[in-house]
């Protein structure tokens, strides 16, 4: 897949601004952003439901709206919800995708590589939230796929069917099919993804692979009541400290016995009770809110219209 200065506008409102990046045959890239930054809207122009305002995209060298009908049959989707009959059981719903394409995957062993074997009487309705996102991951898979699109593929899924959903997308990568995952879990993108793209607001603001991302020194987080001012902290250590989130700060320190000193003798100055105090590197997540709350602070979020995923 590519993606070469796209922008997508909806009237005078640009959800997607001059986005590029690449996913290669055999590599997991993760699309992450915050709401509205633009993630849904590059997706489906991927897959040919919106046309560029400007800008190309090309997912296996085709137009994905020009050779629309091409593109799907070598494309595989998971929805995050819908694009299932309530009361179809698994094995009816892979049977019938099956049925579009010339060379599918065995439906009874696609099943049983999800972990769905003793689900297979159930029907879509009668199934966990979890179960109901493996099946929609076997149904993405059935045509043996050259490109897959995922859309949050370990949401309400417990931690064996996690293990259950990455072993599979690993298999994707190893088979060369060209991966895209969109998903706001920063960790589950942090395990499965070969290169992130993070975008806000229509634009790339970082992409790289996780190291890369993570590259820039150790950090000291602790946890302590939400809202503190810590002019005084940043004056006492010489370094900056953020509340990243409600409760939790980051001091872009390593965490060396002097400067652990210097903080813990700050709280206790303060009478502030330390609710956990841990040091090694960043977090993907620190980079993720460091770069999105940038971007968010330059300027106010405008209310765009969100388009519809469709189901297929």
């Amino acid at each position: 897949m590519s993606v070469d200065d796209l922008t997508v506008r909806y009237g005078d409102i640009a959800a997607v601004d001059g986005v590029s990046f690449t996913v290669e045959p055999g590599e997991i890239v993760a699309l992450l952003g915050p709401n509205g930054a633009g993630k849904t809207t590059t997706v489906e122009t991927l897959e040919g439901f919106h046309r560029p305002t400007s800008g190309r995209v090309r997912v296996l060298g085709l137009d994905p709206v020009a050779q629309h009908g091409e593109v799907v049959t070598k494309s595989g989707v998971m929805l995050q919800a819908g694009g299932v009959y309530p009361g179809a059981r698994p094995l009816e719903m892979l049977d019938l995708y099956a049925s579009f394409h010339d060379d599918p995957l065995d439906p009874a062993e696609l099943l049983d590589r999800v972990g769905l074997t003793d689900k297979a009487r159930r029907t879509w309705r009668q199934m966990s939230g979890g179960e109901q996102q493996r099946l929609s991951l076997a149904l993405s898979l059935i045509g043996r796929p050259e490109v897959v699109f995922l859309d949050e593929p370990t949401a309400g899924v417990d931690v064996a069917g996690r293990q259950v959903v990455r072993s599979v997308v690993s298999d994707l990568r190893e088979r060369g099919a060209a991966v895209l995952v969109t998903t706001h879990d920063l960790d589950e993108a942090e395990r499965i993804a070969d290169r992130i793209v993070i975008i806000d607001r229509g634009h790339v603001v970082a992409a790289g692979t996780v190291a890369d991302l993570m590259a820039g020194g150790d950090r000291i987080r602790f946890g302590a009541p939400r809202g503190l001012d810590v002019s005084t902290l940043v004056e006492r250590l010489g370094v900056p400290v953020e509340e990243m989130t409600p409760g939790e700060y980051v001091v872009a320190a390593e965490g060396t016995p002097t400067v652990v000193a210097a903080l813990t003798g700050w709280l206790a100055e303060h009478d502030i009770t330390l609710a956990d105090l841990r040091a090694g590197r960043q977090r993907l997540e620190d980079v993720f809110l460091q770069l999105t709350n940038e971007e968010s602070a330059a300027e106010p979020q405008p209310t765009t219209r969100r388009s519809r995923r469709r189901s297929r």
